[in-house]
């Protein structure tokens, strides 16, 4: 699908209020740009698998905005002006020109092209379907990842701290629940380490599509693999649907508020002796993911770390 695509300069003291005015305006969907660091908090509120690098901060801010192809834009672009005249008399809203382009879905996906590239997790080399595997790293295990619209590419080190808990304790035959599957990558990789069957859960619809592409470059079969739309905490539907005490390992790469209300439920899945791996917790967290753990009666195994990041291994005994 085409879109028609907006690119408002602002400042970056003015990009919320100047957002909050979009959407007064009827536009749906902004998109912000600025080379504000990333604070703690907002590392406690989001994975970022691929950050590019960036510039000192120059105050600069641009907020892009999409509409389809033949709508007609005349008189939302004319009454944003006129908001942007009126606000600049009382503030700093910068220059305030709107660039005008066309962009198609598949643009934001190719954009990730220049910023992911291959890499290894100790001997797994997670490589795209852009490049080629180097002959020093043919005897790897080898997993295709392309960077999209779900998480997990395998670069954030909450997903790597997954992946090394999974090659420890997976065994043959083994049934593993990824709740928050994303790109399906830890799903794929545990039937790739000996793994049956795997279940995939998320609250994106986009990882459906995500996890069955990459399942189709990595020659996993769809009755290997099953991944579902809905959230296990709170729904009986998708909690009935998974089962109970089905699962070898279960793993949840999210942030720590949700593995508080997460672990009391997946419980019931996990088998007795079953595993349960977490990771999404930043490091002042660690404290209360163990102690949720400890309560729903897990035992914990070992806790591992990985920058700031955090991974709680837990048995149900």
């Amino acid at each position: 699908m085409k879109w028609q695509k907006f690119r408002l300069k602002t400042v970056t003291q003015a990009e919320d209020i100047v957002s909050s005015m979009l959407m007064d305006l009827g536009v749906e969907g902004v998109e912000i740009e600025d080379k504000i660091p990333l604070t703690q908090a907002d590392k406690e509120q989001m994975f970022v698998d691929i950050l590019p690098v960036t510039e000192p901060d120059d105050g600069v801010a641009y907020l892009s905005f999409y509409m389809e192809e033949g709508v007609q834009t005349d008189e939302i672009l004319s009454n944003i002006r006129k908001e942007l005249e009126e606000m600049s008399s009382y503030m700093n809203v910068g220059a305030c020109t709107i660039e005008e382009s066309e962009t198609e879905d598949l643009d934001w996906v190719n954009n990730w092209k220049q910023y992911f590239h291959q890499f290894c997790v100790d001997d797994i080399l997670i490589i795209p379907s852009w490049e080629d595997v180097k002959p020093e790293d043919e005897n790897k295990m080898i997993i295709h990842i392309d960077p999209g619209t779900a998480f997990g590419t395998g670069m954030h080190e909450t997903t790597q701290l997954c992946i090394r808990q999974l090659k420890k304790y997976v065994k043959t035959g083994d049934r593993i629940l990824d709740v928050g599957c994303g790109s399906g990558i830890l799903g794929m990789l545990a039937l790739k380490f000996g793994a049956e069957y795997s279940v995939g859960t998320d609250l994106d619809p986009c990882a459906i599509e995500a996890t069955h592409e990459n399942m189709e470059v990595n020659g996993i079969r769809p009755d290997q693999y099953e991944v579902m739309i809905g959230n296990i905490i709170d729904d009986k539907a998708i909690q009935d649907t998974v089962g109970y005490e089905k699962y070898d390992i279960v793993a949840a790469n999210i942030l720590a508020e949700v593995l508080t209300g997460l672990t009391p439920v997946i419980v019931s899945q996990l088998k007795k002796g079953g595993i349960y791996i977490t990771s999404g917790i930043i490091d002042d967290k660690e404290q209360t993911v163990v102690e949720a753990v400890k309560k729903a009666g897990l035992e914990v195994l070992e806790v591992t770390y990985q920058g700031e990041w955090v991974s709680v291994t837990a048995r149900k005994n």
